[in-house]
């Protein structure tokens, strides 16, 4: 080699080892460092993502079932039931009454669910109610005894950026973590259900993978994997997850009642965006106030923009939309609205969709 050019290479080394930070060097284990590994968080979390085994008979309604010539020709009832037997994957959240949050569409149609822990038991399960706006379900494990749970953090708390993992059973291998960054937040549009604001991430997220955990460094729950874009079929890195703050609310209403009721205060809604000459473009624009509805006797007006409910910042108008159909009924939201560069405080107490239907009749369009 010219000595010009090794002289060269010899000084860019040089200046790379200066400008690297000591603190951002692998350790060599060969003089005693440790390497980094996320083992030990793997080892306290797992336990609590387990397997699920399901069986029953779903519909198959396929349009073709639907044309009366085709049905007469050919002999077939309008729907067709078939039996299905899937993978999925759930997490445990309360190990003494032994309650797993998972997807709806993972269970639903099913007439048994058998739970595999990472231990090998396998465990008969109960679905206690499923919310297919949402996409979650709840089911209870008959024997919950040394079972363990994971604790739920604070998905209104992330950042993109964080690190996260993803644990699961990806084309029924079994039990499996892979790690990533949660890429965006938000993210809605998907046509996956009626209530989105997914959580995105690059943690490799597979077919059976539906239900099991995002996880945080800290060790806690903040998504259930849910979706993915994926043209072939397999993981591109994008990922979605419900935000855990979601399915707490939709499992509250579920283990108290069996069912989810959405409320509404009797807004449409709008989000904001540069060419409507707004300074800020986020949070959640009333578009209209139904006559008579509560947020019509709280004091909202048809312009004001919500940037905060109950102590939360408001991004989009999906996201509003979501607090307040999960938000109890009878229940209040305080509203941070801004109203002509004004910023005020609004409580507006939730109401039943019947009684939004009763105030506003007459009205097309479609209210929150």
């Amino acid at each position: 080699m010219h000595p010009l050019r090794l002289l060269s290479l010899t000084s860019l080394m040089l200046m790379l080892l200066a400008l690297h930070p000591a603190g951002a060097q692998i350790p060599d284990p060969k003089i005693g460092g440790s390497i980094p590994t996320l083992a030990p968080l793997v080892r306290q979390v797992t336990p609590a993502v387990v397997n699920i085994s399901v069986h029953g008979r779903v519909r198959e309604d396929n349009p073709l079932y639907r044309d009366p010539v085709f049905r007469e020709f050919f002999e077939v009832p309008r729907q067709i039931e078939k039996e299905v037997n899937a993978t999925g994957s759930g997490v445990i959240v309360d190990a003494r009454r032994g309650y797993v949050l998972t997807n709806n569409h993972v269970v639903e149609g099913t007439s048994s669910v058998q739970v595999t822990t990472k231990d090998g038991r396998q465990l008969s399960a109960k679905v206690i109610g499923r919310d297919p706006p949402t996409d979650v379900a709840v089911l209870q494990i008959q024997n919950p005894a040394g079972l363990t749970a994971l604790s739920l953090g604070d998905s209104d708390a992330l950042e993109v950026g964080d690190f996260v993992l993803a644990i699961g059973n990806p084309f029924g291998l079994g039990q499996t973590v892979t790690s990533g960054l949660v890429s965006a937040l938000g993210r809605t549009g998907l046509g996956k259900q009626g209530y989105e604001d997914f959580i995105q991430t690059d943690a490799a997220i597979n077919p059976g993978n539906s239900g099991g955990a995002l996880v945080s460094l800290r060790g806690e729950l903040i998504g259930i994997n849910s979706a993915i874009i994926s043209p072939a079929g397999g993981n591109v890195g994008i990922g979605f997850a419900i935000p855990v703050n979601m399915a707490r609310r939709v499992m509250e209403q579920i283990v108290a009642t069996g069912r989810v009721e959405r409320g509404r205060i009797g807004v449409s809604l709008g989000d904001l965006h540069p060419s409507a000459g707004k300074a800020r473009t986020e949070g959640a624009m009333i578009a209209d106030v139904a006559a008579d509805s509560p947020a019509d006797r709280a004091g909202l007006r048809k312009g004001d923009v919500v940037l905060m409910a109950d102590d939360r910042p408001i991004r989009t108008a999906a996201q509003l939309r979501n607090k307040v159909g999960l938000t109890p009924v009878g229940q209040a939201v305080k509203l941070g609205v801004q109203r002509n560069g004004v910023p005020l405080t609004i409580s507006v107490q939730v109401a039943s969709p019947q009684e939004q239907s009763d105030a506003s009749a007459g009205k097309a369009r479609a209210i929150r």
